[in-house]
């Protein structure tokens, strides 16, 4: 729930682009940048959180990244006539996204089997995505009906109220676990490896043959206590590598040059980028002639970008394990990472439509529905694209998964 709160602030503004420009006096070019700023401080911050979340895990930075959105939310709503608070706020309001931008994909390879992921990755990434696009629907009547700062202080109230179900029920996914749990990697019998060490060598076939190894190891594991529920809720509970932070701080800029870094991050944040730029700009296109449209009609043009989200689920959830299995047959039983970029055959085909068609018919004499259903389609596929790259890397690269994002976010922050 706090992820959804989190990440629907990237486009938060996108409704109430002609009230910020009179409210501020300025053009839409000063009023877009709120929203540059904003993916500034998540690209920003996730350098930092990642090499955290390595070491000491995910819990510590999901509770404190709503915290920081907690009050980052209410300053926003608070900045008055103030642009520059606005722009302050709307930075650290990135910095307390990051978390979840970063490592909620992460989390779903630490709880989850290889042939378990599919369907998760995908809903994860519709809460995310289709929570950043519902925005926009209210947000324009909320503007209307009560003003712009109320976007803000709502967002503070509901992430206020999650941040009870972040500290009580969201437990540390990250441990040191026994390396005949890790059942979807190879690693030395003698060693103790994290929950996101790196596959040498992927060794099992995707099949229930994995769940059924997993249970045999799980039945003779180590004779670790279990957790009770108190101790669960520790901020800190160790430490998950005895990798320095610094090492994990810089570890992401040299895979920019590794070619699957290199693909995951184009595949998902070019996408992202041009996403985030229509939303930029759709408040130009509705808004200005010939349409003239108000906050409250824009907002709801959003509904078409939800429902591509929403669609997005649907293509990448069904077809990412049923494609990773049937691959998986047709090779002898053996799965393979790479099974996973499939998806880029349906991204492609939604993406592009999707670019091109809005592009076309934004300005064009067509019917409003038109651009609108074109930008739904590049949601989709950029939704898909997202399933893609965070399956493949999670799958093939445990150790340096949650790096994933931190380059993802660092693009399109300079995108932008």
């Amino acid at each position: 729930m706090t992820a959804i709160f989190a990440t629907a602030l990237g486009p938060i503004l996108a409704a109430n682009t002609l009230t910020l420009s009179v409210w501020f006096n300025m053009n839409f070019t000063y009023v877009a940048l709120l929203t540059g700023y904003y993916l500034l401080g998540v690209g920003f911050a996730a350098i930092f959180f990642v090499p955290s979340g390595r070491i000491w895990g995910k819990r510590h930075l999901f509770i404190i990244g709503t915290i920081i959105l907690i009050f980052s939310s209410a300053w926003g709503g608070a900045s008055g006539k103030s642009y520059t608070s606005l722009l302050w706020a709307r930075i650290i309001q990135g910095v307390g996204t990051a978390p979840f931008e970063s490592l909620v994909n992460a989390a779903v390879g630490d709880l989850y089997f290889v042939h378990q992921r599919g369907v998760r990755m995908a809903f994860t990434n519709l809460a995310v995505f289709g929570g950043a696009f519902f925005t926009p629907v209210v947000v324009g009547k909320i503007t209307h009906t009560i003003g712009w700062s109320w976007t803000f202080y709502l967002v503070a109230i509901f992430t206020a109220i999650s941040l009870f179900g972040v500290i009580f029920l969201c437990p540390e996914t990250s441990f040191r676990r026994d390396t005949r749990l890790n059942t979807d990697m190879a690693a030395d019998s003698g060693r103790e490896s994290t929950s996101q060490d790196e596959p040498e060598k992927d060794v099992g076939p995707y099949s229930q043959t994995t769940a059924i190894e997993a249970g045999s190891a799980a039945s003779t594991a180590s004779s670790r206590p279990k957790k009770t529920y108190t101790e669960s809720l520790a901020l800190f509970d160790g430490r998950k590598t005895d990798e320095s932070f610094f090492k994990l701080l810089f570890r992401p800029f040299p895979l920019f040059a590794q070619p699957a870094f290199l693909w995951a991050t184009l595949i998902q944040g070019t996408m992202i980028g041009w996403t985030v730029f229509i939303g930029v700009i759709l408040a130009a296109v509705f808004l200005g002639p010939p349409r003239w449209w108000s906050e409250v009609e824009t907002g709801y043009a959003y509904v078409g970008p939800f429902v591509g989200a929403v669609m997005g689920f649907a293509i990448a959830g069904g077809l990412a394990d049923w494609s990773a299995t049937w691959l998986t047959k047709r090779n002898g039983g053996v799965y393979e990472p790479e099974f996973r970029i499939f998806l880029v055959i349906p991204q492609l085909i939604f993406g592009c439509m999707g670019l091109y068609g809005f592009a076309v018919t934004s300005q064009g004499p067509y019917h409003y529905v038109v651009p609108i259903m074109f930008f739904a389609f590049e949601v989709c596929g950029m939704v898909i694209g997202a399933v893609a790259s965070s399956l493949y890397i999670v799958d093939a690269y445990r150790k340096y998964n949650t790096h994933l994002l931190a380059l993802s976010n660092c693009f399109q922050a300079s995108s932008v």
